[in-house]
């Protein structure tokens, strides 16, 4: 919203130029003006090197669309707008309830815009005051490279007024030929899919609240047949964990956008008169790199924010897998124990610990420790695991609660509901309306009860429930979708405010709910509920694309998947997890003691690589179907480490691995690091090679049985 009193800035009569923050690819917003109306946006990518832009004025013989040609080929305002000739989906959609009933305001004419800009950040806020609304485009730059964008929406008019949509709206350029997004399922996210860019809308809608395992998550847009590290490239995030909507659209003219915002129920978002709606940031990153300088940049962001896990991500054991509901004091102790001796840093307990949990359709909300399994409580547990010198975490779901609990027997005007209709269960839960007072009160009662009871050093948050059917609890039962997801952030803002030495890790179902609204906020994310390391390999494959390394939880489990009935090997199974935060998922009491003696040898390596993993550049590697070949290179190019995993039949001929990213001029000794294994036959150790023939030569590929894997190590000399 304009500030009153504030001295109107002068509409520019030259391009407005915004960078990114300390990238080598620092993403370029240029704004030009217009005498008429808000800037349109003539640029969003790779820095205009051949001129700049910011010393550029435009004569008064030359119309902004010319400047528009030059840059992207059809001009395109900071908010597109029917009124001003845009002929595709408007940026804005909403009308007011007036006098003479709704309908009204409903097409925008905004501006002309002023524009303020110190180098980081930059604005532009314009009147609309037939319609009596007011505009503010915020960007900002941030670490890594990239920018974020919003809009502020204030009403100022007399009446309420109704958002249906307000999007970021990023033109492309006419190189862009090819868009990928995302798609999945449980156990099965993130699966990238390709299409060409052609007229019309390629629409990405997410209906299912804060559980986010078929959304994409992201859209790139780039080149033709961009790869891993080539090709030019535009992302686009969406930093929101609730209903969100993507799309791409291209119009006859040839004029394509990537446009992308919540997705609101009808009459969810009603602005009285002063009230303001402000969008979720959305990242826009471009890189001439690939979808690996996409990655970096993104990285490198989340790098750099505040919640950034300050020590190295411990090895975990969590025994879920283990012994699923039926908790039992001296098998979760034997587990502490075993688990430690192999080198666990962290032991976390899953669900099941609390009252009256005796299967998944009870106990859910009460968060006391069950008297019946635990009759001193958790302490003893949390003693033995603190004695072995590890952490302890725990598990809960705030957000839902089984009809068959205390909290919903007491309070069952708490659940969202639409009207007077029950909610559709799901996992047999509801939902809490968590932007009720009184419920956040209680959940952070529940929690500061627990922590003052028992140190707890890591939480994993899970969430298990679409969000359906959804509304105010209150009465009302308008759609609550929206102040669901702002009220899930405000209590685990509390949370984190309250305890400030807990980590918290995001879980929805597995990886529902990785975005870089939570990643602002926690310090772990489960990747997947699937371990089965067939299905995990492609999963975190893709989720790094947005998340770093350090991020992605991933466990050994039990040689035959709980979840796919697949068998595979202890190194494949390592292998997959070494990529990530190292945990174990698996029934120790069970294992041969030579297989614990392995899978001592690989926490022990993945300690002494942990630090490289975590800060280094992802590296991927394009190989045929069946294979997957990934790494990390270190930032002062020193040492690289890679995986090549062969995941189906054998190649006859296995394909050379190359190295990207390492120092041309420098020199590199390979070694093969998985634990001593007679059958494995990578003969690569020793080989020694320029980063320059490395990276278009590599090393041959390793001729190896389908479903294993096996780690590669250089070290320049």
């Amino acid at each position: 919203m304009i500030e009153p009193g504030r001295v109107a800035v002068p509409v520019p009569t030259a391009p407005v130029s915004l960078s990114g923050l300390g990238g080598d690819e620092a993403t370029t917003l240029v704004l030009l003006p217009r005498a008429d109306g808000l800037p349109d946006i003539g640029w969003v990518g790779l820095p205009l090197a051949a001129t700049d832009v910011r010393s550029l004025t435009i004569p008064a013989s030359v119309e902004t669309t010319a400047w528009n040609s030059w840059l992207i080929g059809s001009p395109v305002s900071v908010l597109p707008e029917h009124a001003r000739g845009y002929l595709g989906r408007p940026a804005l959609l909403g009308h007011r309830i007036g006098s003479q009933g709704p309908g009204s305001d409903w097409s925008t004419a905004f501006g002309p815009g002023a524009v303020r800009s110190d180098g980081a950040s930059l604005v532009v806020e314009a009147t609309d005051e037939a319609a009596g609304l007011e505009l503010r485009f915020e960007a900002e730059a941030v670490h890594g490279g990239g920018l974020r964008l919003r809009h502020v929406l204030a009403n100022v008019g007399a009446g309420p007024y109704v958002v249906d949509a307000l999007d970021v709206v990023i033109p492309l350029p006419t190189s862009a030929g090819e868009i990928l997004d995302f798609t999945g399922r449980w156990a099965r996210e993130r699966q990238p899919q390709r299409h060409a860019l052609a007229d019309g809308q390629w629409v990405r809608e997410h209906r299912r609240g804060m559980r986010v395992l078929d959304g994409t998550g992201l859209i790139v847009v780039g080149t033709p047949g961009f790869g891993y590290g080539d090709g030019e490239v535009l992302g686009v995030h969406l930093a929101w964990s609730g209903n969100h909507r993507y799309a791409v659209e291209q119009l006859s003219s040839g004029a394509a956008v990537v446009r992308a915002g919540e997705l609101l129920h009808p009459g969810e978002l009603v602005l009285a008169e002063g009230e303001t709606y402000a969008t979720p940031w959305v990242h826009v990153t471009a890189s001439k790199r690939g979808l690996d300088g996409l990655a970096d940049a993104t990285h490198r962001y989340v790098r750099s924010l505040a919640a950034h896990p300050a020590s190295p991500a411990p090895v975990m054991f969590n025994p879920w897998e283990a012994v699923y509901l039926d908790h039992d004091l001296d098998t979760l102790t034997a587990l502490a124990d075993l688990s430690a001796k192999l080198g666990a840093e962290r032991f976390v307990l899953d669900d099941g610990w609390f009252t009256g949990r005796t299967s998944l359709d009870d106990g859910l909300g009460d968060w006391t420790p069950d008297p019946a399994v635990w009759p001193h409580g958790l302490a003893p547990l949390v003693d033995r695991v603190r004695a072995n010198g590890m952490e302890f975490g725990i598990w809960w779901e705030p957000e839902a609660v089984n009809p068959n609990s205390a909290v919903y027997r007491d309070h069952p005007e708490w659940i969202l509901r639409t009207g007077d209709r029950t909610p559709v269960r799901e996992r047999n839960c509801y939902l809490l309306d968590l932007s009720r007072d009184d419920v956040r009160a209680h959940l952070v009662d529940a929690f500061d009860r627990l922590a003052a009871a028992h140190r707890i050093d890591f939480v994993k948050w899970d969430h298990n429930r679409d969000h359906i059917d959804g509304g105010d609890s209150r009465g009302s039962g308008r759609p609550a979708s929206r102040r669901q997801t702002l009220a899930f952030r405000e209590l685990l803002d509390e949370l984190a405010r309250r305890h400030p030495g807990v980590s918290w890790e995001s879980c929805a179902s597995g990886g529902g709910r990785i975005d870089l609204d939570v990643l602002e906020r926690v310090q772990s994310t489960w990747t997947s509920d699937v371990t089965d390391p067939l299905s995990r390999q492609p999963i975190q494959h893709w989720t790094a694309q947005l998340a770093p390394l350090e991020y992605l939880g991933a466990h050994v489990a039990a040689p035959v998947s709980h979840q796919t009935g697949r068998t595979s090997s202890l190194d494949l199974r390592a292998a997959t997890a070494f990529f990530g935060q190292f945990g174990i998922q698996w029934d120790l009491t069970k294992v041969p003691a030579r297989e614990l003696d392995r899978l001592a040898c690989w926490i022990d390596l993945y300690k002494r690589h942990r630090a490289l993993l975590h800060t280094g550049r992802l590296t991927r590697v394009a190989l045929p179907d069946g294979l997957l070949a990934h790494g990390v290179v270190a930032r002062d190019r020193s040492e690289a480490l890679f995986s090549y995993a062969q995941l189906e039949e054998i190649v006859p001929v296995p394909p050379r691995l190359r190295i990207p990213g390492l120092d041309p001029d420098r020199t590199y000794r390979a070694s093969l690091l998985t634990p001593p294994d007679p059958s494995v036959s990578w003969d690569v150790t020793g080989i020694q090679a320029s980063g320059a023939a490395l990276g278009t030569l590599g090393l041959p590929g390793p001729a190896r049985a389908p479903q294993s894997a096996a780690l590669v190590h250089l070290r320049a000399l």
